[in-house]
């Protein structure tokens, strides 16, 4: 490990905040100078380069507001209530920042933005995080406390363009898994046509008539959890993926005795569950086998399809890429909630069933070949933090 000068970041650059969002959308209409908000940060979550804002203040309003406008190479990060995101960017265009985050700017000679930015990927600002009316922010003064190897400038080049190189390679598997997420929609698409207007005219019937079982609790069952018990699947158990996690230890447990009494309720794999209750209304997940057996929550609905005329990959794809079937029988539009005989009374095209045999084994190639990106990814993101991790050790 090669012994580099530390110094803190204070003594290498400025730190200061950005200013309050003007309220109003006269500020922002036919507007011409990026404003950078948290969710465009959140966007990129690591770039060298944030140039897309949604956005754009007018000049007016910047000089009206005293708008402080920040010149490309300032590194960003979330400073007060989205903290423990870590986001980190360098600023690739001319703009103005909200205040909730922090800029680094006039950065002293003996340090490069490019080095600095990789090095604060590595650092993790909840270690420096207070709550203050409740929010998590983080204080300049702890900021420019934070502790920086500073390696002879030739070094810090040569880790720049080492690391760049591997993160470009994170990038392009980024966009090659993008890629594979937009296969099944596209397929369904060129297999069965558009379904909002059923483009290929198949024949449409209630969605509760290709169905075994449309089953949710009736009110609240209000029983204890306990250690050893049914899985319940609950709303925050459905996975980004539209599966339920197959992790048994994220679930709560009822006895068992308890779950038998709701034999309507018990999960078969191959089944759907769909939430009906708050803003999550409509989110839907497809059951793995190793949930065969567990129950659900109040707040899910399960969905058991007869597979002599849906197949559950059709049934599921179709409520993922309409889900106006599903929000447009909300009834209680303030509370978000849907009843089961309004899921059975949505109308869907039910196109041959061979036909959605092969959609379901195309899918399956899909999910294959996402599960191998996955573990792809998951190395290559090993091996990234393996490498930055090195790199300010100097041992790269």
């Amino acid at each position: 490990m090669k012994r580099w000068p530390v110094k803190e970041l204070g003594e290498l650059c400025d730190v200061e905040g950005g200013n309050a969002a003007p309220q109003g959308d006269e500020h922002f209409k036919g507007g011409t100078i990026p404003f950078v908000r948290m969710k465009d940060l959140g966007r990129y979550h690591f770039t060298n380069n944030l140039c897309s804002t949604d956005g754009k203040l007018t000049k007016d309003s910047i000089v009206e507001n005293r708008m402080k406008v920040f010149e490309p190479g300032c590194i960003l990060f979330p400073r007060s209530g989205s903290v423990a995101l870590n986001h980190r960017a360098i600023l690739g265009v001319r703009a103005c920042i909200v205040s909730h985050i922090g800029v680094l700017q006039a950065f002293k000679p003996e340090i490069t933005p490019g080095y600095l930015y990789l090095y604060l990927r590595t650092f993790d600002m909840t270690a420096l995080s207070k709550k203050t009316t409740g929010v998590d922010s983080i204080a300049f003064s702890d900021v420019k406390r934070i502790p920086v190897p500073v390696p002879p400038l030739a070094e810090q080049e040569r880790l720049v363009k080492l690391l760049d190189e591997a993160d470009e390679l994170l990038k392009l598997r980024a966009q090659a898994d993008r890629r594979t997420a937009a296969l099944v929609p596209a397929l369904f698409h060129e297999m069965f046509g558009d379904p909002r207007c059923n483009t290929k005219k198949w024949h449409v019937e209630a969605l509760g008539e290709t169905l075994k079982v449309l089953h949710r609790y009736p009110t609240f069952y209000g029983t204890s959890y306990v250690e050893d018990g049914v899985p319940v699947a609950r709303i925050g158990n459905i996975l980004p993926s539209n599966m339920l996690d197959t992790d048994l230890s994220s679930y709560v447990r009822v006895p068992r005795d308890f779950s038998a009494k709701f034999p309507k309720t018990v999960l078969e794999s191959g089944d759907l569950v769909m939430a009906v209750r708050g803003d999550t209304t409509g989110k839907i997940a497809f059951v793995p086998s190793n949930l065969e057996g567990a129950n659900i929550s109040p707040n899910l609905i399960r969905i058991n399809p007869d597979t002599c005329k849906v197949t559950c990959e059709y049934l599921l794809w179709l409520l993922l890429l309409v889900p106006t079937l599903v929000t447009s029988k909300v009834t209680d539009t303030a509370k978000k909630s849907i009843t089961a005989e309004n899921i059975g009374a949505i109308k869907i095209p039910v196109p041959s069933l061979q036909l959605q045999k092969e959609f379901a084994i195309r899918v399956s190639e899909i999910c294959g070949l996402e599960a191998e990106q996955a573990t792809s990814r998951s190395l290559m993101n090993a091996l990234f933090q393996s490498l930055l991790y090195q790199a300010f050790q100097g041992d790269l």
